[in-house]
């Protein structure tokens, strides 16, 4: 298979989740290799000359004035890694330290970090063969970057840290061996260049980027089917009522909806019932998902331009002979977008859970109550509202914004962090959780469609029901509810459940 080559300047978020998920193999393009080799050629130059480079020929943070022997330069890399090693807490997805590892050779390829280039290639050795270094989640601050958990990275690549090997956590110095691989012993600058980064933010945004998108669709779809189930109007969803008020996302909601309930025998069926219009949660979906589709899209354009730039310090302008002593690791671009991002989709359940507590409610909803033909003896879908419930309120706490916090550190020297890597970590969590939200409106509306038989669905909503019903049946009488809820989990974060559908309503926004 052909290698997908890396250059520092164009990576984008689906391609990164699909090098990672797919276990594709990178190398190096040629021009990157090229860029690598002339910002190293400079560091070289001016560690023999004596020049004072920050990280390189002196100490770190508030040691920035203590001059450092060329004798120990490399022991200052060395030092530098295990010391800034200093995470705690559950260990990060694979999935995540797989991403935060290709985003750093990523960055690395650039050429402004003045690293060997046999440190790049050690990196993607180790990309290309899967391994998945250890790395402990919380203990960033967002600025210099993600320190100690790019540090925990780093500390697996000179034999330090730990790795994921046939299910054990084992010595890097053992996994590295399995592997034929040896510990890499850091030059000048390469310690500094591989932890000052926001890769491990960054990371968790491409991951929640990639399903953000695919859970706006099935947002949309939850939507149509909670809109069959509870017989509401498509007039609020007619393309030049939204055209008035021209939001991309707000009218790619609506197309989406019309799509999808076309040709509803349910919506025929009651089209002359006088009801004038349908609560918000119904009547404002492409207005409030919408809004979540912007959000959306305007984090991704955030994301990408991060994952393609130069994040460590200080950087290194081979061009003009210039080491440029900044702040390109501070994480507030992505601190703040994960905070607008993580409200949007609190929102999203907010306004999903609404529609489920309708369908449940018989006095709104005009099903039976909650949802089953045997009330009393069975509770139904009752308590799968509960379980809604409780997720959108425990997003209302996870969505206050870390970006709003700062704390000081390095003794003053870094005294304002954006806490990137905490509001990245909670936008993780409220997306998880609003994929279960999701999923429990799917599994009511499809619930409540049943009592509507004979009657069928519009194009896309029947299509949807039809492959919730291949994954569970109709609730007849009470079950483990926790499982049927996993079930449509299942069945609807696979590959293939938005893809059925748009084969039979068209393509979604």
């Amino acid at each position: 298979m052909k290698k997908i080559q890396i250059g520092g300047n164009s990576l984008t978020a689906e391609k990164a989740k699909e090098i990672v998920d797919n276990g594709l193999k990178i190398e190096l393009s040629s021009g990157a290799k090229n860029s690598v080799k002339r910002s190293r050629a400079v560091i070289e130059k001016w560690i023999k000359s004596g020049e004072v480079i920050y990280g390189v020929t002196t100490g770190f943070g508030e040691f920035k004035d203590v001059k450092i022997p060329q004798k120990d330069i490399e022991r200052l890399q060395h030092n530098l890694i295990i010391s800034h090693s200093a995470g705690v807490g559950e260990p990060l997805p694979k999935n995540i330290v797989r991403l935060m590892l290709l985003l750093r050779i990523n960055s690395l390829a650039k050429g402004f970090s003045g690293v060997r280039i046999e440190l790049v290639e050690h990196l993607i050795r180790i990309f290309n063969l899967g391994i998945v270094p250890f790395i402990p989640s919380q203990g960033s601050v967002g600025s210099s970057g993600d320190l100690a958990p790019l540090a925990h990275l780093a500390s697996f690549i000179i034999g330090e840290g730990y790795a994921y090997h046939e299910g054990e956590v084992l010595p890097s110095k053992v996994v590295l061996a399995k592997n034929g691989l040896n510990p890499f012993k850091l030059s000048a600058k390469e310690g500094l260049a591989l932890i000052n980064g926001t890769q491990m933010m960054t990371a968790f945004a491409v991951e929640i980027i990639n399903r953000a998108k695919r859970l706006s669709k099935l947002a949309d779809i939850a939507g149509a089917l909670s809109i069959e189930a509870l017989k509401g109007s498509d007039n609020a969803f007619k393309d030049k009522l939204h055209k008035t008020r021209p939001h991309n996302g707000q009218i790619n909601t609506a197309s989406n909806l019309r799509k999808l309930l076309s040709n509803s025998e349910i919506r025929l069926s009651h089209i002359d019932c006088g009801k004038v219009q349908d609560a918000y949660s119904l009547r404002c979906i492409p207005q409030v998902h919408g809004a979540i589709k912007d959000t959306i899209e305007y984090t991704k354009s955030v994301i990408e331009t991060e994952v393609n730039s130069a994040t460590d310090n200080p950087l290194i302008f081979a061009d003009t002979n210039e080491h440029i002593e900044g702040g390109n690791f501070h994480g507030e671009p992505i601190a703040l977008v994960m905070d607008f991002l993580k409200i949007a989709l609190s929102e999203l359940g907010s306004i999903s859970e609404r529609r489920t507590a309708r369908l449940v409610d018989g006095s709104l909803s005009g099903l039976p109550r909650f949802l089953t033909s045997k009330g009393g003896l069975n509770s139904g879908l009752m308590i799968a509202q509960y379980t809604a419930a409780a997720l959108v309120s425990e997003n209302k706490v996870l969505s206050h914004p870390a970006s709003l916090d700062s704390i000081p550190t390095s003794a003053n020297q870094e005294d304002h962090n954006s806490l990137g890597s905490v509001a990245a970590r909670k936008c993780f969590e409220v997306l998880n959780n609003v994929e279960k939200i999701i999923a429990i409106e799917i599994l009511c509306s499809c619930q409540g469609i049943d009592f509507l038989k004979p009657l069928k669905p519009g194009k896309g909503t029947l299509q949807a029901y039809k492959e919730v019903r291949k994954a569970v049946k109709h609730i007849s009488d009470d079950v483990v509810m926790n499982e049927y809820i996993q079930s449509v989990c299942d069945a609807v974060y696979s590959k293939v459940f938005v893809k059925s559908v748009e084969s039979r309503a068209g393509k979604l926004f």
